[in-house]
């Protein structure tokens, strides 16, 4: 029989869960990061009391750097149960990269693992058990490593990161870790105790045990003092945001994939600074150290040429291309044309008409098949041509082609081999990829791209569009009879013809996500 719970401690704990409730539509699922351990032991007990067991749906992410941790799984899996609660896992893999720790390793796994639940489960927000001593640890420890103002912003009660699909909700981030405990103790729950937890080689449970109880002896108010300092720092942070969003409408691309290196180096070293900081998280990256922002800001002032540019970093390399810079994963190749061109193996595809995807790890990359109606030519003329794809590098310009030029023949994706010409323009001539792609101001290492064939036909080619030749071609092969073709034969070839030619289908090639 459970304990009765301590009015005061009680009412704290369920007034916490009914905030963060009154944000969230009333049909909305309540979805909660589930470890198995106190705090959020506590935060799925509280949102079940207040919320019912029905909307909500505990996750639970297995890092496997525990002897125990299939143990835990199992406790959480049966704690969920008992709650009536949905409960889903994911296993995840922690890997290591040079210079960061195995704390913040886990934590990049586990969100990234959390955002894909919520994905699966068409939530948009995820609830975190943090509390105000996790608060405190946390400013404490960016202010040890001599963090900005991002850093000491520390968590905040509601946020979407940069890069991250859902928001994180934190309902007991003013509450302390004591009442918790009188919370769980008192309601008889069970909790897993992690063993790293006592391990005071890592950095936070040190100040957990030898720090922080010193600071409660001779600075009773420590936490709420941090808790400001977070705070106002987080304020400084949001305009120091504002200036960066307003250098990124003069030096952003309009996807904000690249910046103008001249307008960026016209800035000065601060203002600089925080706009690649700025830029970095928009797109993901994890932060990096001022000294390899400075050091890149260095070299983008003094490079000469872009080759004479190198920063790495979280597994991407800064690269600069007629007067832009990006970010490109590290083991991107520096020239993929008729000088460097790359082998890769012919992958091939039959096509029965459906909206499909067709992935190429080898390319890192999808091709994707999108019905296009049917009737006209969508953005083209009877054959299903247009007169330019346009002058964006990086930018898809898909255009539609009858489907029974895809049916007729299997697909084919090769590597380029040097030569290959297609053309863009109704009213061109056919011209190099290699000229195509200099014209449009692709850079080299975006240029190992896969080329669709249908059959013998050079279709498609991603950062270009479609080849007309190829459609023109395939037109004129349509037109002419086929000579000894039995009557049902021909018949059936036109009929299957006539009805491929009345839909139309976009090919797009969508690259992978910067950071996966």
């Amino acid at each position: 029989m459970n304990t009765p719970a301590d009015p005061s401690t009680d009412r704290i704990v369920l007034d916490a869960i009914g905030a963060a409730l009154a944000d969230e539509p009333s049909d909305t699922r309540i979805a909660i990061a589930y470890s198995g351990g106190l705090d959020s032991t506590v935060l799925l007990d509280a949102a079940v009391r207040v919320a019912g067991a029905q909307r909500c749906v505990a996750f639970h992410i297995h890092h496997g750097l525990s002897p125990n941790a299939d143990r835990w799984l199992e406790h959480c899996e049966a704690q969920a149960a008992t709650l009536g609660v949905a409960f889903a896992a994911r296993r995840v893999e922690v890997r290591r990269e040079a210079g960061v720790s195995l704390e913040a390793a886990a934590r990049d796994a586990r969100y990234r693992a959390l955002d894909a639940l919520c994905d699966g489960e068409r939530v948009q927000r995820i609830w975190l058990a943090q509390h105000a001593d996790d608060q405190a640890e946390t400013v404490l420890l960016q202010l040890l490593r001599g963090a900005g103002l991002a850093g000491l912003a520390a968590m905040a009660p509601e946020h979407r990161p940069a890069g991250a699909a859902v928001t994180r909700v934190r309902p007991l981030l003013q509450l302390l870790r004591a009442q918790l405990e009188d919370y769980a103790r008192r309601r008889a729950l069970r909790w897993i105790d992690d063993e790293s937890n006592t391990d005071t080689r890592f950095a936070r449970n040190a100040l957990r045990h030898h720090v922080l109880p010193q600071l409660a002896v001779h600075f009773p108010g420590f936490r709420d003092a941090l808790a400001r300092t977070a705070a106002h720092a987080g304020a400084a942070q949001r305009l120091v945001d504002e200036l960066a969003r307003i250098d990124m409408q003069t030096t952003a691309s309009a996807d904000g994939q690249t910046l103008a290196r001249a307008a960026l180096v016209a800035l000065d070293d601060e203002r600089a600074l925080n706009l690649l900081r700025y830029w970095m998280r928009t797109l993901g990256l994890p932060a990096a150290s001022t000294a390899r922002l400075t050091d890149a800001l260095r070299q983008l002032r003094d490079a000469r040429d872009a080759h004479g540019l190198r920063v790495d970093h979280a597994g991407q390399t800064l690269r600069s291309y007629r007067g832009r810079i990006y970010w490109e994963a590290g083991d991107s190749s520096d020239a993929a044309d008729e000088t460097a061109l790359i082998e890769r193996p012919v992958a091939e595809l039959v096509w029965r008409g459906e909206a499909a995807v067709w992935r190429l790890s080898a390319w890192r990359g999808t091709f994707v098949f999108v019905d296009a109606g049917s009737g006209a030519a969508p953005d083209g003329d009877s054959q299903g041509r247009v007169s330019s794809v346009g002058e964006d590098a990086g930018v898809n310009h898909p255009v539609a082609i009858p489907a029974a030029l895809l049916l007729n023949q299997p697909l084919f994706a090769r590597a380029r081999s040097g030569g290959e010409r297609m053309r863009c323009d109704a009213h061109g001539s056919s011209r190099t990829l290699k000229n195509l792609f200099q014209e449009r101001g692709v850079p080299s290492w975006k240029r190992d791209v896969p080329l669709l064939f249908a059959g013998d036909l050079l279709l498609f080619v991603p950062l270009l569009g479609v080849n007309l030749t190829a459609l023109d071609a395939w037109h004129a092969r349509e037109a002419t009879p086929t000579p000894h073709a039995s009557e049902p034969d021909a018949a059936s070839r036109r009929g299957a013809g006539r009805l491929g030619a009345s839909r139309w289908i976009r090919i797009e090639w969508r690259e992978d996500l910067l950071i996966a």
